[in-house]
């Protein structure tokens, strides 16, 4: 079988004595956990490893391939100047995924290396590794900020790729759990990081990849975590198979989770395939929330729709509530796709003869024009969820006691930048991160002075 066998391990630098002087062993299940994988690698005597790493090359919308024939790495920036790693690359395996992604239309290759030097999160697990088996080429892929599914289907390529050049293989997800788990840990406390280890190490557990594929991101992002994109490629990677998942190992006294998973394929089982059964969760919460739009939302959805199918701008429909007609506001339109931003355009104030006209020309934007994004496509428009924000008036005020992130906007400006933040979103829960993601959003740096002011929206979903 090509793929033999995938495990989930962290990597802190202090686990290796030569950095943690004695408070490794602070985390010994966490080493012991860290032997057993790496006797179990050896048992499996893979010919190719792929090792996933949360601190190799990332962008936003493209996953990385580190390209080339070798590369090295060494632990100088924790004061360790004695040790190098040198790792071979399987350059055929590269080339091969390479192709297949562009083929599949998957945005993943090798283009665009920051930093070839090999990273701790792909040498701390390989040190336990080596210490029992080397005689394996290997893969290093990077994160990115694509959707969960679309990682998961990267682990898909991966598997392919292997059974394509005949390449016994095995994945290690490199990534520690929440960095929140406690009050004097260096990243402090939220009630999200414990709950979140406790989902994520179940998972281990049972192996029911489905839960990492429908993580609420707000949850994700509270809790600090670090490995979940790494566990997404390798539910792909074991696709349509049966697998003996196993926990273990699991501990945090630094603050900080750390989870050792073991999964080793036992056979085929269509059963298992996951990005089909996140996908059809989202369109039926998509459906739902369909039946309950009310005509704002309705009208966001049909603009977009026709402009995709079409190219062409839709009509107002003659049936419209005469405050949409009748009125005139600034207006933002949000797209979001399996719980993620899809899209988001919208205007400050009202620059059309009415709101319907506002939205209708704003859901195209935020589906079409919106820069962080592609342009939505014909198949996935089943399943967005639309929601529109209709500004009220904007007034200034003198400092931020006067916000409130639940109630208010907020519209910064310095000059002839300007940046807006709606009220009441998931993830901002204090005024100072508002005005901070505005400020950023106007490239006002976060010392700069700049001047406020706050508005009122009537949501509609």
């Amino acid at each position: 079988m090509s793929v033999s066998g995938a495990f989930i391990v962290p990597h802190p630098p202090l686990i290796l004595p030569r950095i943690g002087k004695g408070e490794e062993k602070k985390i010994q299940k966490t080493i012991d956990g860290f032997h057993e994988v790496a006797k179990r690698i050896a048992l499996l005597q893979p010919e190719t490893i792929v090792l996933i790493s949360p601190h190799a090359t990332a962008y936003s919308d493209y996953i990385h391939i580190s390209p080339g024939g070798k590369a090295s790495g060494d632990l100088r920036q924790f004061g360790v100047y004695d040790y190098e790693m040198t790792v071979y690359y399987d350059k055929a395996f590269i080339d091969a995924l390479t192709l297949l992604a562009q083929n599949r239309g998957i945005r993943a290759g090798s283009l665009g290396e920051r930093e070839p030097r090999l990273d701790y999160a792909t040498m701390v697990p390989l040190d336990f590794v080596n210490q029992q088996y080397k005689d394996y080429q290997l893969i290093r892929v990077g994160l990115s900020g694509l959707s969960p599914i679309e990682h998961y289907r990267f682990g898909k390529l991966i598997a392919a790729t292997s059974l394509l050049i005949n390449r016994k293989t095995v994945l290690i997800a490199s990534g520690d759990l929440s960095h929140k788990l406690k009050e004097d840990g260096p990243y402090g406390f939220a009630a999200e990081g414990p709950e979140f280890d406790r989902r994520v190490t179940e998972t281990m557990a049972d192996g029911d990849f489905l839960k990492f594929l429908t993580f609420p991101e707000a949850f994700c992002e509270k809790a600090a975590e670090c490995g979940l994109r790494a566990f997404q490629i390798l539910a792909g990677f074991l696709d349509e198979l049966a697998v003996t998942s196993e926990l273990l190992s699991y501990e945090g006294p630094f603050g900080v989770g750390y989870g050792v998973a073991s999964f080793i394929p036992t056979g085929a089982d269509p059963s298992r395939r996951f990005d089909d059964k996140a996908e059809e969760l989202e369109r039926k919460k998509a459906e739902t929330a369909r039946k309950s739009e009310d005509p704002y939302v309705s009208l966001a959805r049909l603009s977009l729709e026709t402009w995709v199918k079409t190219g062409k701008m839709a009509p107002l429909p003659e049936d419209l509530p005469a405050e949409m007609t009748g009125k005139r506001a600034g207006t933002f339109v949000s797209i979001k796709k399996n719980g993620r931003l899809r899209g988001c355009i919208g205007t400050i104030g009202p620059v059309r003869d009415s709101i319907a006209s506002e939205i209708l020309s704003n859901a195209v934007s935020a589906g079409a024009n919106d820069p962080r994004f592609e342009p939505v496509r014909e198949q996935e428009l089943d399943s967005l969820i639309y929601s529109v924000d209709v500004l009220g008036e904007t007034e200034p005020i003198a400092g931020k006691e006067k916000l409130d992130v639940r109630r208010y906007g907020v519209i910064v400006t310095r000059g002839d930048r300007r940046g807006l933040l709606l009220p009441n979103l998931e993830g901002v829960d204090d005024v100072d991160t508002q005005i901070a993601i505005a400020k950023q959003k106007a490239g006002i740096q976060p010392e700069e002075a700049c001047s406020l002011e706050r508005f009122e929206v009537v949501r509609h979903k």
